[in-house]
């Protein structure tokens, strides 16, 4: 696959947390199968899923968070043609329906074990019918669909290995400097508009823990109001603004931070548009790239490759050489890649800032020719080696990790004893 369709793939607009967002939609798809109210639905779910939706809130819903009504507003209000969009515009009306549903209990989770990364079965069932859908490594991937044991649709379940993209730092680059974007034009300027709108509105109104604009009335110099903007699309975000966010690697706070800043700079300096699309082309690669390593979903925050891929391009911007390009990235990598994801809530804003204000040093570290050298922990010879030793630790290293937090999330005091037996 090509790096402008792979773009055209991964660069989409979504209403919401895309966690609980696939949530309701694989349940609306369900829903449609099925062909009629369900009284019963049962979702099988992997640890990343339940991490990722248990604390949010829900767009659409008035504040409301969790699996359950992801659930059952995507089964009784959703419409699974909007995919990533299925609860927009939906009859609010209905909410109180769909509590008493849950409290009623239609609704019952299981945990998949083994699993580390992102698949979600819901079986919807109404009397003597039901269906089934399952959603496999991305948010909309519909591998099987089957209604009254009838298989309707079976695909080959990939690994993420097999649908790779020949990514390095040098073809990112190169094809940056010098490819023709024309095809996805309207996806960056869809970018542009929609996750700059969210990160107004985080700035000038009350959202979640405000990080954002927090940092904003404190801001003592430009980079500060950059990373203001960034983390307030997050506060708006995760506390259920209803404002779509073009995503990146499946997650729309990784989608706002590799791209805000770059956006933010780009009005404050009256950047030309060739200029802009190209630093987003290069940044939003960057961050896939790193992100097809680690995988969708890990204990690995995502926002730390977002925030390292927007610095790289606000760099590019500045005409940076591509050896500070590269040593800003291995900088910036190889210090915040232990930050911990325990799911999506409010406090992803102040990750954003953290990883950011790291990025911007680990690039004037690079400029003074003061970066690590090779050999100093995890920096290797080259950056594409790095970047393959963060992923190795992100997806293999870090999967124990990821159980931990899942277990103390959800308040499991048996843990230990498991892990330890």
């Amino acid at each position: 696959m090509n790096y402008i369709e792979y773009m055209k793939r991964e660069l989409v607009p979504a209403f919401g947390c895309t966690e609980p967002i696939a949530l309701a939609y694989t349940s609306a798809k369900a829903r449609e199968i099925l062909g009629e109210n369900p009284d019963k639905i049962i979702a099988r779910v992997s640890g990343n899923i339940i991490k990722n939706a248990n604390s949010v809130k829900v767009p659409g819903t008035d504040g409301r968070r969790g699996l359950e009504i992801s659930i059952v507003s995507g089964a009784f209000l959703g419409d699974s043609s909007r995919e990533l969009e299925v609860l927009a515009g939906i009859d609010k009306s209905k909410l109180k329906g769909c509590d008493s549903l849950i409290e009623d209990g239609i609704v019952n989770i299981e945990l998949v074990p083994g699993i580390a990364n992102l698949y979600i079965e819901i079986e919807a069932h109404r009397g003597e019918n039901y269906s089934k859908v399952v959603v496999e490594n991305d948010h909309t991937n519909i591998v099987l669909i089957e209604k009254n044991d009838e298989v309707i649709l079976s695909e080959k379940r990939k690994n993420s290995s097999e649908e790779s993209v020949d990514f390095s730092f040098n073809k990112i680059y190169d094809f940056a400097k010098t490819c023709d974007y024309r095809d996805i034009k309207s996806i960056l300027d869809m970018e542009i508009n929609y996750n700059y709108e969210i990160a107004k509105e985080g700035i000038k109104n009350d959202w979640g823990s405000n990080i954002g604009s927090i940092i904003y009335k404190n801001a003592r110099d430009f980079n500060e109001e950059l990373v203001a903007y960034a983390a307030a699309g997050s506060d708006a975000r995760m506390s259920g603004c209803e404002k779509p966010v073009v995503i990146n690697s499946g997650s729309g706070n990784q989608g706002l931070t590799v791209s805000v800043p770059i956006i933010f700079y780009a009005r404050e300096n009256k950047i030309n548009s060739d200029e802009l699309y190209r630093a987003l082309v290069f940044a939003n690669l960057i961050g896939l790239y790193l992100k097809q390593r680690i995988g969708k979903l890990s204990a690995y925050c995502g926002v730390v490759s977002a925030a390292s891929a927007a610095v790289v391009g606000i760099a590019y911007l500045e005409g940076a050489s591509e050896k500070i390009l590269e040593e800003t990235l291995s900088n910036s990598l190889v210090v915040n890649s232990g930050l911990l994801c325990d799911g999506a809530k409010p406090s992803c804003a102040m990750k954003i800032a953290s990883s950011l204000r790291n990025a911007f040093l680990a690039y004037e570290q690079a400029k003074s020719g003061n970066s690590f050298e090779v050999g100093d922990g995890i920096v290797k010879p080259t950056v594409d080696e790095t970047i393959r030793a963060i992923g190795n630790i992100a997806k293999y290293g870090m999967k124990k990790t990821d159980e931990v937090i899942l277990n103390e999330m959800l308040g499991n005091e048996n843990y230990i004893k498991e892990f330890s037996s």
